[in-house]
C-alpha cells in the first residue's frame, strides 16, 4: 500500500445531465471527508441514504453513500462514491463539498493509477479498464473485458516464468563450466527454447488481432484523378461523404470515414489524385495524400479498368511489407467481371464502386490483412505497444536461440531471453518508466 498519499476527488459520471452523477473519493482521509459531507458513514459495502451538506450544513443533494475501506477497493484505498442527482450543476456543488473538506480534484486517470500502484491491477489490465470504456465494437469490448479480468496477464506470466526458469539453466550452465556435461548441448534446451518461441509468436498473433480491435485497420484510397476513389468511399461508408463529379480534383484534401466490417474497426481515408498539381492548393492536397499512404496499414490503389496500363508502383510511398491492392475500378463500363486476378503482385482486384461489383471481395482482402477472424471473439484487447513489446521478446528469443545453435554461446543465449523478459515486463508493469506510466494514464476520463 501507497504511504502518505493524499485524498483525490472527481466526478465521475459523464458531463450532462442524467438520472446519477457520482462524485468518487480515493485515499487516506476519504472516510473523514465523506464524514463532512454526509455525517456518519454506512456500514463497508452497504448503500445508505444520506443528504449531502457543505460547510456550512446547508443541503446540496440528498442521495446514496458507498463506502470500500482499503485494500479490498478498487483503488486498494478507503473509497467513497456519493451517488447523488445527475446534473452538472448538483454534482460540481458536492465535488465542492469535498474539495473543501480537504480533498483535491483527481488528475485523468489517477484512480487506475492508484490500483496499478497498489497492485490492484497490473498495467495490462489497467489500460484494458480504459479500452473498455472507449470500445468501438461488441467484440472490442468483449476483449476488453477479457483483459481486465486477467487473460492477457495470466498469458504474459506463463511466458515469463518459462523465460525465467531457461535463464535460470543457462546462467547455471554458465557458471559451472567445469562439469564434465554440456548442459547447453541438451536438446531439451532447444526444445524448450523452441517451445517458448512458439508460445511467445501464438500470443503475438492474438495480440494482432487485439489492437485491430482497438485501433482499427488504417486503410487509404489512393490512385490518379478521377478513377472513383470517392465513389468507393461513398460505397463502403454507406453515405455521401465525399463530393463526386466528372471533373477531374474534385477532392483536394483527405477525408476521413470511420466504419465497421463484420465488427472489424476500419478507418478509412480518401486521398487528392495523385498527380502534377495545377495550383498550390492541389499540391498540398497531393502532399497530404502521400503521406497518408505512407501512414496506412493497406493501401487500395484504385485505376480506371478502361487504362489498365497504369504502372503497379504508381502510389508512391509504399513502404516494403506494407499490404497493397490494385484495384480495377469502373467494371461496369468495361464489362469485366468482378472478382480477383489470380498470381498477380501485388494482388489485382476487378470492382465496381458505382454498382457494389467486387466489393465483397474487396471487404474479405481487408479483413484478411488485419488477421481477423469474423465471428470469434479475440482472447484480450492489445495497444500497439504491446505488441512491439511481443515482437521483441519473439526476437530476442529467435536469435538468442540461433547463437546457440550457432556457436554454443550461452552468454549470449542469457543475454537475449534477459531482453525479452524484459520487453515482457514493459507490458505488465513489471518494468516501467514513470514518463510510461504518465503518459498511458494521462490518456484516461478524469474520475476512473
Amino acid at each position: 500500500m501507497l504511504e502518505g498519499r493524499d485524498t483525490i476527488a472527481a466526478v465521475a459520471t459523464p458531463p450532462g445531465r442524467g438520472g446519477i452523477g457520482i462524485v468518487r473519493l480515493s485515499g487516506p482521509d476519504a472516510g473523514r471527508i465523506a464524514r463532512c459531507v454526509v455525517g456518519r458513514l454506512p456500514p463497508s459495502h452497504v448503500a445508505r441514504l444520506r443528504t449531502f451538506r457543505n460547510a456550512k450544513g446547508e443541503s446540496v443533494d440528498r442521495g446514496l453513500v458507498l463506502y470500500k475501506p482499503g485494500p479490498g477497493s478498487y483503488t486498494g484505498e478507503d473509497t467513497v462514491e456519493l451517488q447523488g442527482h445527475g446534473g452538472p450543476v448538483v454534482t460540481g456543488m458536492v465535488l465542492d463539498c469535498a474539495l473543501r473538506a480537504g480533498a483535491r480534484v483527481a488528475r485523468p486517470g489517477e484512480f487506475s493509477e492508484r490500483a496499478f500502484l497498489n497492485g490492484r491491477l497490473d498495467l495490462s489490465q489497467a489500460e484494458a479498464v480504459a479500452d473498455l470504456i472507449e470500445s468501438a465494437s461488441e467484440q472490442a469490448a468483449k476483449s476488453a473485458m477479457r483483459s481486465l479480468e486477467g487473460a492477457f496477464a495470466e498469458r504474459l506470466r506463463r511466458h515469463v516464468d518459462e523465460l525465467m526458469d531457461i535463464r535460470t539453466y543457462v546462467e547455471a550452465a554458465i557458471d559451472f563450466p567445469e562439469e564434465e556435461i554440456d548442459f547447453l548441448a541438451e536438446p531439451e534446451l532447444v526444445h524448450r527454447l523452441e517451445a517458448l518461441r512458439a508460445a511467445v509468436s501464438a500470443t503475438l498473433v492474438d495480440a494482432r488481432q487485439g489492437s485491430m480491435l482497438r485501433d482499427g485497420l488504417g486503410v487509404v484510397i489512393a490512385g490518379a484523378p478521377n478513377v472513383g476513389k470517392s465513389t468507393l468511399m461513398n460505397r463502403l461508408s454507406g453515405r455521401d461523404a465525399a463530393i463526386v463529379t466528372d471533373i477531374p480534383g474534385t477532392t483536394r484534401d483527405t477525408l476521413h470515414e470511420s466504419l465497421h466490417f463484420d465488427g472489424l474497426p476500419v478507418r478509412l481515408t480518401d486521398t487528392a489524385g495523385l498527380r502534377a498539381a495545377a495550383d498550390e492548393v492541389e499540391r498540398i492536397g497531393v502532399d497530404r495524400a502521400r503521406a497518408a499512404v505512407a501512414d496506412a496499414d493497406a493501401v487500395l490503389h484504385l485505376v480506371d479498368d478502361r487504362y489498365p496500363e497504369t504502372p503497379p508502383d504508381a502510389v508512391p510511398g509504399i513502404a516494403p511489407g506494407q499490404a497493397l491492392l490494385r484495384v480495377h475500378n469502373k467494371i461496369d463500363l468495361t464489362g469485366t467481371l468482378s472478382g480477383p486476378d489470380g498470381g498477380a503482385d501485388p494482388p489485382v482486384l476487378r470492382i465496381s464502386a458505382r454498382t457494389g461489383e467486387g466489393l465483397p471481395a474487396l471487404r474479405d482482402w481487408l479483413k484478411a490483412v488485419a488477421g481477423y477472424r469474423p465471428g470469434e471473439d479475440g482472447p484480450f484487447i492489445a495497444r500497439r505497444r504491446h505488441v512491439e513489446a511481443l515482437e521483441e521478446a519473439a526476437t530476442a528469443v529467435e536469435r538468442g536461440s540461433a547463437q546457440l545453435a550457432e556457436s554454443g554461446a550461452g552468454e549470449l543465449l542469457a543475454e537475449d531471453l534477459r531482453e525479452a523478459q524484459n520487453a515482457l515486463g514493459r507490458i505488465t508493469g513489471a518494468v516501467s518508466s514513470d514518463d510510461l506510466l504518465a503518459q498511458i494514464f494521462a490518456s484516461f476520463c478524469i474520475g476512473k
